[in-house]
């Protein structure tokens, strides 16, 4: 640290008055090329240095999206064992998307801000705005789903909430990171056309709407090189199309090549290989691509300097705008009003796929016997899954919600089954009689008036968990047979349903009510319990698709080559034609359509008019129509807005979501209800001009409950 005279005047950098980039350039003519490049690298787990000659600090990051991780220890992934380092658990971002708010993403991204401010993080790593492509993959649930649109709109607001606290957010996993299998080198193959409307538009809405400040690369390769050193989609579309002035970050590990490194666009290298400090390890962090190779190929002059001090301007910025700005607020940590935001995005976000005779809500009192089947009820689901794994200061199981609604002398619990522990990397079996849970499943189901089962998916390998995809499409631990055989003692079964995926559900049928809840984090039971019950009227809507059977899913239906690759390649045969894009483009009926949620309320949509019938290309297209809510209570409901062109020169999809907005309707209101799209948001990306286009001619516009409930249509005309 300098330091100086009380009377001295603060150098350049120091001084918070100083625009940043005179600070930026400040700094950079004092550093030794040793100093510039050391900024480039990881010095624990969870740092990367800083610059102590100059009282330039190191940067600070954590996992992760829904929730401030645990401290771990210096050199290795062992808990660091504080007492003082449990978090609020968020809702998990597929549930995040499901309530289709993006005011909500916003109230939630200052909230986990805050707690990141408070643990004096400088960047979150997350959101992750990946597109859900196959239901298998093990980190869908910490996504947006399987729409562009949707996930670019509700990152946004996300980041800007994080990122008020003078807190980095991490966009990732830039790009094409759509499965765990194979994750660390698989070569994924995509037309121009799919990765501009598909994978790209919600890393680009992150960067050009948001301002994000930092972006992490992905494990895979695209085209042949590793997303952490592509110069595609580093060099030439983040940094030179999209203008990003932030810093892009490794996923740990994620480099390979330093002369790559150095030149194709990464800026911080991190790693969990490392177990120790240089001589205490076979790769220590000195060995690090961007370390002392980079160095070395600086001092021979092999590298220019510019090469480095690029790297250098960048991660200054990123200093001076959270560790260095003296401006930044000072968080809160594991409080009230973050227990309140996770509770509404929980309660907003989980789905009502399905309410046959109107079995639910059931109000406290209606019954006196009421079974709770299922391990979720009780399981801890924000330990495991990988890097999103939470130290809660607390959570309430949905046991605890259901039992607290209805009285804990109105409900028999039993897990019917067991599934093992939680532990990364490797699946451990469970130690409990799975018969023997099953058969005092069945008869707890059978001396009750209506069934819980809380089952579904949950954190362990193989399951909705980082390393490793899902290795079956049906339900685990013997749940579809249990489901069956409760059916049969017991019609009045309400499918709880606990996941980050689509599942599949041979009972479907039979099944009298469907509840989606996702991970919900802390406030988990109270959440559950409020929708069950009908204290809350649910308002999610599913933000990807559930095919009947694994093969009706686009990238499945191609064969292995399509998913998950030959193990050196693969081909997104698909092409632009993901989720309800394929299902309604293909004619196969989902199980549930993207979009897709019931209410405790009817809802009537009126006829969507627009203002004129025909737009030129640079003009906006402004829509209306009436919702009433026809119900006896209040609701919300989310209205979706589809376009398509019927006659055009290149594949379009049947069905594109261009908008969306959530109304609240009190019972019996009716809104009128105005949106705008913008004409440019009907282009496709031409691939052989390398622009967005616009054709000229007939395009129909139409306003919808989901993806598979269009309610009215208007046709225009762009000229």
């Amino acid at each position: 640290m300098i330091i100086m005279p009380l009377n001295a005047t603060k150098p350049v950098y120091q001084d918070n008055s100083q625009p940043i980039e005179k600070r930026v350039e400040d700094a950079l003519q004092r550093m030794t090329l040793e100093e510039k490049v050391k900024l480039c690298t990881a010095q624990s787990k969870f740092s990367s240095h800083g610059v102590p000659r100059l009282g330039i600090p190191e940067v600070w990051m954590s996992d992760g999206p829904h929730g401030v991780r645990a401290e771990i220890e210096w050199n290795s992934w062992s808990h660091a064992r504080w007492t003082n380092d449990s978090s609020t658990a968020f809702p998990a971002l597929t549930c995040l998307a499901a309530t289709f708010n993006p005011s909500l993403a916003h109230d939630y991204g200052v909230a986990v801000g805050e707690e990141a401010r408070y643990r004096r993080k400088d960047i979150l790593l997350g959101p992750g705005v990946n597109i859900y492509r196959t239901p298998l993959n093990g980190r869908n649930f910490e996504y947006m789903g399987e729409d562009p649109l949707l996930a670019s709109r509700m990152a946004v607001p996300y980041i800007q909430g994080v990122q008020q606290n003078g807190v980095a957010a991490c966009v990732k996993h830039f790009a094409l990171n759509n499965q765990e299998e194979w994750r660390g080198h698989i070569n994924v193959n995509v037309s121009d056309r799919a990765l501009y409307e598909i994978y790209l538009p919600a890393f680009k809405a992150s960067v050009e709407d948001a301002k994000v400040w930092s972006v992490m690369g992905a494990y895979n390769q695209f085209r042949g090189q590793h997303c952490c050193h592509n110069d595609l989609l580093l060099n030439k579309i983040l940094k030179q199309d999209w203008k990003f002035d932030g810093v892009v970050v490794t996923d740990w590990g994620g480099a390979h090549d330093t002369r790559q490194a150095a030149l194709n666009g990464l800026d911080i290298e991190m790693g969990s290989y490392t177990n120790g400090l240089t001589s205490e390890a076979e790769f220590g962090y000195n060995d690090y691509f961007l370390a002392d190779p980079f160095l070395a190929l600086l001092r021979k002059g092999e590298l220019p300097v510019s090469v480095v001090d690029e790297k250098a301007r960048r991660i200054l910025r990123l200093i001076f705008r959270t560790a260095m700005n003296a401006e930044r607020p000072f968080g809160r940590y594991v409080c009230a009003d973050h227990s309140a935001t996770a509770l509404r995005v929980a309660e907003e976000g989980i789905v009502l796929l399905k309410n046959r005779h109107n079995l639910l809500p059931v109000q406290p009192g209606k019954y006196k016997r009421i079974a709770v089947i299922g391990e979720n009820a009780t399981k801890n689901l924000t330990e495991g899954g990988g890097s999103s794994e939470l130290k809660v200061k607390y959570q309430v199981s949905p046991l605890e919600g259901l039992q607290k609604t209805y009285g804990a002398e109105s409900i028999v619990h039993a897990m019917g089954y067991s599934s093992g522990p939680s532990v990364y990397g490797r699946v451990e079996e469970p130690a409990e009689d799975q018969q023997k849970l099953f058969d005092e499943a069945i008869e707890v189901a059978r001396n009750a008036e209506i069934v819980f089962f809380v089952g579904g998916l949950n954190k362990n390998h193989y399951q909705d968990c980082e390393g490793g995809d899902r290795q079956q499409f049906g339900l685990p631990f013997n749940q579809e047979k249990l489901i069956s055989e409760i059916l049969k003692v017991n019609k009045n079964l309400v499918l709880v349903l606990v996941s980050g995926n689509a599942v599949a559900m041979p009972w479907e049928k039979e099944l009298p009510a469907i509840v989606q809840t996702w991970y919900l984090g802390s406030e988990s039971g109270n959440a559950i319990a409020n929708v069950l019950s009908g204290k809350v009227n649910p308002s999610g809507k599913l933000p990807f698709s559930f095919p009947v059977k694994l093969t009706d899913n686009a990238a499945h239906s191609f064969g292995a080559l399509s998913y998950p690759g030959d193990s050196i390649n693969q081909h997104y045969k698909e092409d632009i034609l993901v989720g309800y894009r394929w299902h309604d483009t293909k004619k196969i009926k989902p199980l549930f359509a993207f979009g897709h949620g019931l209410s405790y309320s009817k809802y009537e949509y009126g006829k969507i008019t627009t203002d004129k019938k025909s737009y030129t290309k640079e003009e906006v297209i402004k829509l209306t129509f009436t919702l009433k809510n026809t119900g006896s209570v209040d609701g919300a409901e989310a209205v979706q807005i589809y376009s398509s062109q019927p006659r055009a020169s290149v594949l379009r999809p049947q069905k594109e979501l261009k908008a969306f907005e959530k109304i609240q309707l009190k019972a019996g209101e009716t809104k009128t209800v105005e949106i705008a799209v913008n004409v440019k948001d009907l282009a496709f990306y031409n691939d052989k001009t390398q622009s967005w286009d616009v054709e000229a001619g007939e395009f129909i516009i139409s306003n919808a409950a989901s993806a598979g409930d269009v309610k009215s249509s208007v046709k225009i005309l762009i000229r």
